[in-house]
């Protein structure tokens, strides 16, 4: 239903129809301490709205980019895989870009230094990053890091004290702000006149294709096919010149843009995006209709499993504690009856609870001591790395979950994928 009393953020239409509602949930990574299991957590709707006009996913700005990035419990070192996906992003940065030694590479949301501590000796490097903590741990591994949320005030400030860029990286953050008019100028005017903005971020297309729903929570306000993504850049003055489609977090666009007075004409490979999305409807409001009871039919599937192990008198734990994670199991009314723990590798998670369902999260050695029958593991976008470093699961007979994009059973000692019926 259209709502008078909410706007579209880019270009401000109240023609925003609602496509998927998953309740009302916590911020997602508002992990909770065991002091804190006694007191009522404040819980937002979690409601994805489409704009008819100028087809922008997005949820309304409920809580602020304050709220959650100050003191930030994801640390990007933790998924091998990622930090591999980010060196080569800058092995093919320095090549397509001919970066050389004084030229200036800035990444914003630069979060513990992931992508940065790649940039080449003589190559100037600096991250922006709100969160206190993981932009200490930046600072720990020797990644120049300033401590502010990006706007245009911070951006020539960079510029005044660094010069302009000639790349910048904003890798995954693209979709948690809410101006985003005013964060795109401020990526202009970071980026050297003839320098060039790479942004990836999680591909509505796999969203709605897949029925990705656990891809939705609060700090992301904003979902985008590529069409939705070239009239965002465009608003602040960045005209995208080409674009990839990549595997991470369960299907990416990596997008490539340039200062509009500057900007090369769009290789072939923007088109062919767009042609991809126009075939999947996604370029009209019709192509979004059926996303939300596919999502249901996702939740009833992985419940009945869930509950069929218990039936059948299985213990089930959890791997991974991630953002995404958070929002499947509050969508799913998961709690310890069915899932009776995390484990997860980040040291800030250890010890606390997840928000709304109250998963107590532990060490992954746990696994070891407690020997489950089945891991449901929360990242899924991450099947291949997560199950070869769980492999030793196989050892105790246990078996792996994945409950997305069809929920699987792996064998770890056989590695034999069984799909299950749905």
């Amino acid at each position: 239903m259209n709502s008078p009393y909410i706007h579209c953020r880019l270009c401000g239409s109240t023609a925003l129809h609602g496509v998927l509602d998953l309740g009302a949930t916590p911020p997602c990574e508002s992990f909770l301490t065991r002091a804190q299991l006694d007191d009522p957590e404040p819980t937002f709707p979690l409601h994805l709205r489409l704009c008819e006009d100028c087809l922008l996913l997005q949820l309304p700005p409920l809580i602020t980019p304050e709220d959650t990035f100050v003191d930030y419990a994801y640390f990007s070192s933790y998924s091998d895989s990622w930090v591999e996906h980010a060196r080569r992003l800058v092995d093919t940065a320095v090549d397509r870009l001919g970066l050389t030694d004084g030229d200036l590479v800035v990444e914003v949301a630069s979060n513990d230094g992931y992508l940065l501590q790649h940039v080449p000796a003589g190559i100037r490097r600096l991250g922006i990053e709100p969160s206190v903590n993981v932009g200490e741990a930046a600072r720990d591994k020797g990644v120049p890091t300033l401590t502010a949320f990006l706007d245009e005030t911070v951006a020539e400030q960079v510029r005044a004290e660094h010069g302009p860029a000639h790349f910048v990286v904003a890798n995954n953050v693209y979709a948690h702000i809410p101006d985003v008019v005013g964060f795109t100028r401020s990526l202009r005017a970071l980026v050297a006149d003839d320098g060039q903005v790479c942004i990836e971020v999680h591909h509505a297309l796999n969203l709605v294709r897949h029925a990705q729903f656990d891809t939705i929570y609060h700090e992301h306000f904003q979902y985008y096919t590529l069409l939705s993504a070239m009239r965002a850049l465009d608003s602040g003055g960045l005209r995208v010149i080409d674009a990839e489609l990549v595997p991470t977090h369960g299907g990416s666009l990596r997008i490539w843009a340039a200062p509009t007075e500057s900007a090369a004409q769009a290789t072939p490979a923007v088109e062919q995006i767009l042609q991809v999305e126009r075939d999947a409807c996604l370029h009209s409001p019709e192509g979004y209709a059926d996303l939300a009871p596919r999502t249901e039919r996702l939740r009833q599937e992985l419940l009945r499993f869930l509950l069929q192990a218990r039936a059948d008198g299985l213990r089930v734990a959890a791997y991974g504690a991630p953002g995404k994670g958070n929002t499947l199991l509050n969508y799913c009314g998961i709690r310890t009856d069915l899932v009776a723990y995390a484990v997860d590798r980040n040291p800030y998670k250890q010890g606390r609870f997840t928000p709304g369902t109250r998963i107590p999260i532990e060490t992954p050695g746990y696994l070891d001591s407690d020997r489950p029958d089945l891991v449901l593991v929360l990242p899924w976008n991450l099947r291949t790395e997560l199950t070869d470093q769980l492999s030793h699961v196989a050892a105790w007979g246990g078996r792996l979950v994945f409950p997305l994009p069809t929920l699987t059973v792996v064998d770890p000692a056989v590695e034999v994928v069984q799909g299950v019926p749905s």
